[in-house]
């Protein structure tokens, strides 16, 4: 069985791999991340600007990644806005845990809008620091960008 016919390529991870196009880095962040997966070589950037709340108001996004890096940026982008700092790091850590010990997902475990696409993504470990890329970049971002505020920089 090819790869691309693997349970891990579903329609709903192409089909959000797809939909990341149009995306694209802003020009003035507050806060940026750039992260390369050493087994793979994708590679994101997100870009945010924090609200004087200290949450996302806006995402910039380069992702040059295989169709789950990709994926995993598209649905990150998709529920961004309105997180702080300490969600998306938590996000990060909990994507983690989830990808090394899947668990059915209910509303109350649900940590993110979507997530549970990467389920099967669980039994390909060398594919997991791809699917964190987009997570990680924007917990980083997002710390970034808050210190940036916090020193008076901030719009």
């Amino acid at each position: 069985m090819g790869i691309m016919s693997s349970p891990l390529y579903n329609r709903d991870i192409l089909r959000l791999a797809a939909s990341l196009a149009g995306h694209k880095r802003l020009d003035a962040p507050h806060g940026s991340a750039d992260l390369r997966s050493p087994t793979c070589g994708s590679r994101v950037i997100v870009d945010v600007c924090l609200d004087s709340a200290g949450k996302v108001k806006a995402l910039g996004l380069d992702a040059r990644a295989c169709a789950l890096g990709q994926a995993s940026a598209a649905l990150m982008a998709q529920h961004v806005v309105g997180q702080d700092a300490a969600t998306l790091q938590s996000t990060a850590t909990q994507l983690r845990d989830y990808l090394t010990s899947p668990q059915e997902l209910t509303r109350e475990t649900r940590f993110w809008p979507g997530i549970e696409v990467f389920h099967a993504a669980s039994a390909y470990p060398a594919r997991h620091a791809s699917i964190l890329l987009a997570f990680e970049a924007a917990g980083q971002a997002a710390e970034l960008a808050e210190k940036y505020s916090e020193n008076g920089d901030a719009e």
